[in-house]
């Protein structure tokens, strides 16, 4: 069996996993995928903590020991998510020695209520750079036009940031410029840019999935000829707008410094669609200096059978273009998806926050002392 994953990595594709549990840290699984499946980064969401606290394992005595001490649920949670969030650095913290801070990455999200509030998402990212205390931490800052402001103060501050839930290439170049803003604050302060990290997260999948149902619903042959392009030239796309941001010279001025590239990553890279190949999201987004982040079925599907035949971005952007205006000469619209894609992302996003709070709110309830 070729090693399609170490190809992954040679390519310069860094291998992160979106997943992380206590479980997979305590049993030695983490440590295993390091070690055997080129993992250098891991990434959590509000739903991934949601499942993984919900199932319980390995949760109980800490949970016992926050329901003594009578904390709110918001603080339980926090200290649960950090805990794990803190292992998991340290666990891949040889990784991040090793890359000099590249890699080695642990992203943990801020409350997705906050999505819109830019003052309260910066006081949030900077509590739990304090509270992970890991230098190997990236705080998540969804991309709304209110986390915009904030990534650029966070940064800024010298915190490094995972900015998630980007689905337009217009959205995703305002990114670029508030980090780019952020790092120009964080000269004048004179702060040490090179240990300051940033990674884009440009979702996929999603892009996809919506498309497709509005072709589906045309039902030409023209408009099922256009499934499962859209995803891809979106993010090829980006990886172009990528390339001529750190070209520029505003970045060279940075690049002096010693700043690091943001990162594009590619995020929801799991395959909805059965009708594709299950790793079609990683295979065909193959450029260097890129992340992958991957839940664990990807992962193992890429390493079964992936095909890894180099860079599959650079040129096809010229094709790129052709595909999506194909998409809206048929009538659906980039803007309306993009934009109903980036506000279901933070609605889901807030209704697993809330079912994490129900759900421990019911699991603290239950582990409470009775009063004597």
């Amino acid at each position: 069996m070729t090693d399609a994953l170490k190809r992954l990595s040679d390519e310069g594709v860094a291998i992160w996993l979106d997943d992380l549990s206590r479980k997979r840290i305590t049993s030695g699984n983490l440590a295993e995928l390091i070690d055997q499946s080129h993992v250098v980064g891991v990434t959590t969401n509000p739903s991934i903590f949601q499942k993984a606290i919900s199932h319980g394992d390995g949760y109980e005595q800490q949970l016992a020991d926050l329901a003594a001490r009578k904390v709110t649920v918001d603080e339980a949670i926090r200290m649960i998510t950090t805990a794990d969030v803190r292992d998991a650095a340290d666990i891949l913290r040889p990784v991040f020695d090793a890359t000099d801070g590249q890699d080695g990455r642990v992203s943990i999200e801020v409350d997705p209520r906050l999505a819109h509030d830019t003052t309260a998402t910066i006081a949030e990212a900077k509590q739990l750079a304090w509270l992970v205390d890991r230098p190997n931490t990236l705080i998540k800052i969804p991309a709304t036009k209110a986390g915009l402001p904030a990534i650029t103060e966070v940064i800024g501050l010298g915190i490094s940031v995972n900015v998630t839930l980007i689905f337009s290439l217009e959205r995703y170049r305002a990114v670029m410029d508030a980090y780019l803003a952020g790092l120009e604050k964080a000269r004048e302060r004179g702060l040490d840019l090179s240990k300051i990290h940033s990674v884009a997260s440009f979702f996929v999948s999603r892009v996809d999935t919506e498309i497709d149902k509005r072709l589906d619903a045309i039902g030409t042959d023209e408009a099922k000829g256009l499934k499962g392009k859209a995803a891809l030239a979106n993010a090829r796309l980006a990886y172009e707008a990528f390339e001529e941001v750190f070209s520029s010279d505003r970045w060279a001025a940075l690049d002096k410094a010693q700043a690091n590239k943001q990162r594009p990553l590619w995020a929801s890279t799991g395959v909805k669609d059965p009708a594709y190949k299950d790793t079609l999201y990683v295979v065909d987004l193959v450029a260097p200096g890129t992340v992958n982040t991957m839940p664990e079925a990807t992962l193992d599907a890429t390493a079964d059978h992936g095909v890894v035949a180099g860079d599959t971005v650079r040129g096809t952007y010229d094709q790129s273009r052709a595909e999506l205006a194909a998409v809206e000469k048929l009538g659906i619209s980039y803007d309306d998806v993009v934009q109903l894609l980036e506000d279901e992302g933070v609605d889901k996003f807030e209704a697993s926050w809330n079912d994490l709070l129900k759900s421990t709110e019911a699991e603290l309830d239950r582990l409470a002392p009775s009063e004597a």
